[in-house]
């Protein structure tokens, strides 16, 4: 009979650490064990690959336990280092002093830091939200809500996958939650791209969600906010609060509304367009987005608010005319520029300062900062008041100098208050009689020291004597040993060492409790003090915020202004019309990139609903259509935004949805065919036109062969003019043959990115003129690649024989041949298979059939026709 295994031994600190870490299964637990934050097993693993620290085992009790950890001093440097690897991290820390207790101390999390919960300034960004999103499937249509914790903004909404989505790829969230039940459907609607963590379904309750809200709010309903209707963006809210709570962040006076993302009010771009944009990242190394080209905020909040205005640009022409006019006020009054921005530059993290104050997580430094950025706020205010412009003059009204706020953290703290307490010197002398009597005690040691040293040496006549102090034994006076025999018998040796002895006497005892005393209660009482303080001025977060964000719009326009002056760009005039004239258009981007001495070539657009509703833009490769097609874009954009724009004359009819399609996308990530993905994406556009819709469509139908490329652009370009909505349109293509649909079709008008040619070679003039281009220039540009001479030489070959057998005469036969034997084939009408296709085609209704359908339903006939071939060879 086999002998029965002992249980093993768990030590009480292993077994301390498995109940706190049974609680966070789903995070990495961070164990404070005297100065060291220690992980175990599994955690071990993973913390010692991302920070790269020494992992070592333990033997527990015959197991072997994987171990790594680091010095708790060290907690900002490695937090963030995990949080931006995507681990949710719990920070367990001692509750109580290790020297008062006999048993084990106890230990508990104080702290769950997450990708989507931080407020750690080593883990945000100055210029970036830090949003914590959930998502809610609901019956009928999704929920979304996103919040940053660290600001202070929380904002909901709800609608189809594609508005989800869309609203993902804007606000870029650094955590999604999303319901268990629903964790597959998330991957396969919205992609793995997502830090995200799954809760359990019950959290994703319409009543527990509504309930979770009012009470946080503490309000009966949600009228007051305008989401009562969004029953499903509430349900993600409350998800979102649920999370808070979980992770151990109670304190949360700073959230103090909620937004609804009213996306009717701003333009239309679904995901696509955002990427092939490049508006704030981008797929390629390296590169430079608009964002990095127009980002001339000085502040945190102004660069955090860019982004949003960039994300959701406007549609009202009355807002955007108001930000235009701002924008030209500012341009023309230079000093009022300089010294806004001049006061702004003063400005700290407003929001992220109060956001600290609600959570108890400012320190005495950052109070001070709070101060010194309101104090930036008075001139600011001041300056706006007194300009003539009507919307600047609001601001300046709605600025609040918060005057007793700023008096009274004046008076309680040190202007050179330290960041940490322990440090001392945070309250301001003067402000309490007691403190600053302990503080004269504790500091006029040195005098009393000096008095005590000269009464001793002159009672023992030992002139080298010294008082000093160390941790061991706090004061003590030392003799060196060629005294040692005038020492009094009264004072008690401590220490001997090579040279001297050590001694203490009763005064040295009892002064020492005294000053000990008195630095002890001096922290206690500026702890005391400092906290009266924070609870004080939580009554100003609402004013502060509101400060936080007035800023923010100004330091936006003031960047408009600054980027018109430095890269000349106009003002637009924006109307009601749907038309669209750009008169020398440039590339925001690619301008700046341009080398040394070069000068960006400008196009003009002109685009309307009656005479020229769609361009075709015929030109080889890399002449540049694909950037006329993007700078329309990103003026347009602009415009919208409230930006001047890099033209020399921009006329522009609102507009509510852009769309761009480059041909080829990269977004094979489904397992579908290329030609597949551009044909989806190409539909959601011919299924979502408006009449202030902006198309703009770079080389589609290139994921296919030739022919079938061509009657795809075709087929694609005569729906976009026959459709009611008229959608302005840029199509770009290298299909010269597309340029006979102008005879056909009256809007349709063909220009083409003009070429020079010479000798054994190919100018790109990158100029936009009217006309078609004649043919494609596709082997100079293989020449310019440094295709290898030989290559290029066959490809001429071949080129020149293929025109030869192109021939009209030879085409002609060639067709006729093809003509003659479908006749035949389809007199046999025996073949079942042939009567088959006959019906599919006369059963069709062509007046409802897309263009996308009609391209299916063929490649469906083309099948079935060459299964016959196959069958009967």
């Amino acid at each position: 009979m086999a002998a029965s295994s002992k249980p093993k031994k768990v030590t009480p600190l292993m077994q301390q650490y498995n109940t706190i870490k049974i609680k966070h299964p789903d995070a990495l637990l961070l164990f404070r064990v005297g100065d060291f934050y220690e992980t175990f097993g599994e955690d071990a693993v993973k913390a010692s690959k991302i920070l790269g620290i020494i992992l070592t085992h333990r033997n527990n009790g015959g197991d072997k336990t994987e171990l790594a950890g680091f010095p708790h001093h060290s907690l900002n440097t490695y937090l963030p280092k995990l949080v931006k690897a995507g681990q949710r991290v719990a920070i367990c820390d001692q509750l109580e002093d290790p020297k008062l207790t006999k048993s084990i101390v106890k230990r508990g999390v104080t702290e769950l830091v997450t990708p989507g919960v931080a407020l750690n300034d080593d883990i945000l960004s100055a210029k970036n939200n830090n949003f914590l999103c959930a998502v809610h499937f609901g019956r009928n249509k999704f929920g979304v809500s996103f919040l940053d914790i660290s600001t202070g903004e929380f904002l909901t909404s709800e609608g189809s996958a594609e508005q989800v989505d869309k609203l993902l790829q804007n606000f870029g969230p650094n955590e999604v939650l999303v319901s268990k039940n629903h964790k597959k459907e998330f991957i396969e609607v919205f992609g793995t791209q997502f830090h995200s963590f799954f809760l359990e379904d019950w959290i994703f309750q319409d009543d527990y969600a509504h309930e979770s809200l009012t009470n946080h709010f503490k309000t009966k309903t949600l009228q007051g906010f305008g989401i009562d209707q969004l029953s499903h963006g509430i349900v993600a809210s409350g998800a979102v609060l649920h999370y808070l709570s979980e992770t151990q962040h109670k304190q949360l006076q700073h959230i103090t509304k909620i937004h609804r993302i009213a996306e009717e009010q701003y333009v239309w771009m679904d995901r696509f367009t955002i990427r092939n944009l490049e508006l704030y990242h981008s797929t390629n190394l390296n590169a430079i987005t608009l964002l990095d080209i127009i980002d001339k905020t000085i502040s945190p909040m102004g660069g955090r608010l860019l982004k949003r205005w960039l994300a959701l640009p406007l549609k009202n022409l009355g807002q955007i005319q108001q930000r235009h006019q701002v924008v030209a006020h500012l341009s023309e009054e230079e000093t009022l520029l300089e010294k806004t921005q001049h006061w702004i530059k003063q400005i700290g993290d407003l929001e992220r300062l109060i956001s600290k104050l609600a959570t108890g997580k400012i320190n005495p430094k950052e109070v001070i900062q709070l101060k010194n950025s309101l104090e930036a706020v008075v001139p600011i205010k001041q300056l706006a008041l007194e300009s003539p412009n009507g919307s600047l003059n609001l601001i300046g009204q709605q600025l609040d100098a918060c005057e007793s706020l700023r008096h009274k953290i004046k008076e309680v703290l040190h202007e050179e208050a330290p960041v940490n307490l322990l440090k001392g010197q945070t309250i301001a002398t003067g402000y309490s009689e007691e403190l600053d009597e302990l503080r004269n005690l504790a500091f006029s040691s040195k005098d009393y020291l000096d008095k005590m040293l000269e009464r001793e040496t002159e009672q023992t006549g030992i002139t080298s004597l010294k008082i000093a102090s160390n941790n061991v034994f706090g004061y003590y006076i030392e003799v060196r040993n060629t005294h040692k025999d005038k020492v009094p018998e009264s004072w008690i040796r401590k220490q001997t060492l090579v040279n001297a002895e050590r001694y203490i006497t009763e005064e040295l005892k009892e002064y020492e409790a005294k000053i000990l005393g008195a630095e002890e209660r001096i922290y206690q009482l500026e702890q005391q003090l400092f906290e009266q303080l924070l609870v004080w001025m939580q009554e100003y977060i609402v004013p502060v915020q509101q400060n936080a964000q007035l800023i923010a719009q100004l330091d936006c326009l003031c960047g408009f202004s600054q980027l018109a002056k430095e890269h000349h760009y106009v003002q637009p005039q924006m109307n009601d019309s749907t038309a669209l004239h750009i008169k020398d258009g440039r590339h925001p981007v690619i301008e700046r990139q341009l080398p040394l001495g070069e000068t960006y070539v400008t196009n003009d657009v002109i685009l309307n609903r009656e005479e020229q509703q769609i361009i075709m833009i015929t030109g080889p490769n890399m002449s540049g259509k694909s950037a006329i097609l993007r700078q329309t874009a990103l003026i347009v954009l602009l415009a919208q935004m409230g930006s001047f724009v890099p033209a020399s004359e921009a006329n522009i009819g609102m507009v509510d949805k852009i769309f761009t399609r480059v041909g080829a996308s990269d977004n094979i990530s489904m397992g579908e065919s290329t030609f597949m993905v551009e044909m989806n994406e190409t539909a959601s556009i011919l299924n979502n036109l408006s009449e202030r819709s902006l198309v703009l469509l770079d080389e589609i139908g290139r994921g296919t062969s030739t022919y079938d490329g061509i009657s795809i652009a075709w087929a694609i370009s005569e729906y976009l003019h026959e459709h009611p909505s008229r959608a302005k349109t840029l199509f770009a293509t290298h299909y010269h043959e597309l340029n006979e649909m102008t005879s056909t079709f009256g809007r349709i008008k063909n220009y083409n990115v003009s070429v020079k040619e010479l000798k054994d070679n190919v100018l790109f003039l990158r100029k936009l003129i009217p006309g078609g281009s004649e043919h494609s220039f596709g082997i100079h540009v293989a020449k310019m690649a440094g295709m290898p001479q030989q290559v290029i030489q066959k490809a001429n070959k071949i080129l020149k024989k293929l025109e030869k057998s192109h021939s009209s005469e030879e085409m002609t036969d060639k067709l006729q041949g093809v003509q003659n034997e479908m006749q035949l084939s389809f007199f046999n009408l025996d073949d079942p298979l042939l009567e088959e296709i006959k019906d599919e085609i006369l059963h069709l209704d062509i007046d409802t059939l897309t263009p996308v359908e009609a391209l299916m339903k063929l490649n469906e006939i083309k099948r079935l026709l060459s299964k016959k071939k196959t069958a009967s060879s």
